[in-house]
């Protein structure tokens, strides 16, 4: 059972009201997550601001971006997070057969070495307390430096919700039950 009380889909307040809105105009019903940080709408608004750009305006390709969201999620054991990407990294065009694997990257053959940087990444973010110089080096060995920020700052707020998902015990919405 969630640690907060679920916001209703149609709350009183005025600027969080707004925002649920905000979420339902881009196709998405508003999430047990927002229903939870809506609490503190100011942190909402932030959490948003932060969230939207990092799915829609990275350069970073979205298969990448899903995939170290999905590793961090296998990492963290955050079934939330995990349930609600799967579908999304399948949109992006993430092959089944890669999801499959995320769980033994490192044993799989089926990423190759800008993959492997960008889960390294992942499971050092997760696990914490940061990624290592090693991994940092070999993350620049394929990506600009505006592509080292996209993923790191992917894994980092990731590593955050999966954070928030379990610190609050938010529940999983019906759809998404395996």
């Amino acid at each position: 059972m969630s640690r907060l009380p679920l916001l209703p889909l149609q709350p009183d307040d005025a600027a969080l009201k707004a925002m649920f809105e905000e979420v339902r105009a881009r196709g998405i019903e508003v999430p047990n997550i927002y229903r939870t940080i809506g609490h503190a709408p100011a942190m909402l608004r932030a959490w948003l601001d932060m969230a939207w750009p990092l799915r829609l305006n990275a350069k970073t390709p979205r298969v990448l971006r899903e995939l170290v969201i999905l590793r961090g999620a296998t990492t963290a054991k955050t079934e939330y997070e995990w349930a609600h990407h799967v579908k999304m990294a399948l949109t992006a065009g993430v092959p089944q057969a890669k999801i499959d694997a995320l769980a033994d990257w490192r044993a799989s053959a089926l990423f190759d070495a800008k993959e492997r940087a960008a889960l390294r990444l992942a499971d050092e973010v997760t696990v914490g307390p940061g990624a290592s110089a090693e991994c940092m080096a070999e993350l620049r060995r394929h990506f600009t430096p505006a592509e080292q920020v996209e993923l790191t700052l992917t894994a980092s707020f990731y590593a955050c919700v999966g954070r928030m998902l379990t610190s609050f015990a938010v529940e999983l919405e019906d759809q998404y039950r395996r």
